[in-house]
């Protein structure tokens, strides 16, 4: 997983609420057991309006998307992180998110973080007066800062401990294979054993 420690981009602004993930990456374009081609599907069922953000010269190149709130409830689908990932999205600001999709996120390396909506406000009106606004996404602070501003956010901290490391849940339970080994070494004697009885 790519570590994440502070980020500085560009944002695409999305001025729309309780977006869900079947918006996110519509399930027509979910290669099922794939890692790839996801990128090309995100947020599908709107990219035939000339006037959507993301199709708009000005914003190409974003890595910060921001939302509105309830930002991608809905399914647990995995796709939805995958998708806004394989569109070089490295973080998403909304004041709120389903709960699966932040944990799926997170878990993957995509930050999502929480803003108050005052804040999330101000951000579409100077990134649509200016996308070439640079937006500072720090987790070591764990700070938004953009023109005047400085916002604090929350963050799971084991979440935040993996992010900041680049690992991911399977490499840090591997940091502990040798316990895990000696578990397993010591468990076996007591396992249940077949014998094959003499003919």
């Amino acid at each position: 997983m790519d570590q994440f420690t502070v980020h500085v981009g560009t944002a695409l602004p999305l001025r729309r609420s309780n977006v869900d993930t079947d918006q996110i990456i519509p399930a027509r374009f979910v290669p099922y057991f794939s890692l790839t081609g996801h990128g090309n599907g995100l947020f599908g069922d709107w990219r035939d309006d000339p006037s959507f953000p993301a199709n708009l010269p000005q914003y190409q190149g974003a890595t910060i998307l921001v939302a509105g709130n309830e930002f991608a409830t809905g399914s647990s689908r995995e796709s939805a992180v995958w998708a806004l990932q394989k569109s070089g999205l490295r973080a998403v600001l909304a004041p709120s998110f389903g709960d699966i999709f932040r944990e799926n996120a997170l878990m993957r390396g995509l930050l999502p973080v929480e803003l108050a909506a005052d804040a999330v406000e101000r951000l579409w009106e100077l990134v649509e007066a200016d996308p070439t606004t640079r937006i500072t996404v720090d987790l070591e602070q764990r700070q938004v800062r953009f023109a005047d501003r400085v916002e604090e956010f929350g963050v799971n901290e084991a979440a935040r401990d993996r992010l900041l490391r680049g690992a991911d849940t399977i490499s840090d339970t591997l940091r502990h294979e040798a316990e895990i080994s000696a578990h397993e070494r010591r468990r076996r004697p007591l396992l249940p054993t077949t014998t094959r009885s003499a003919a």
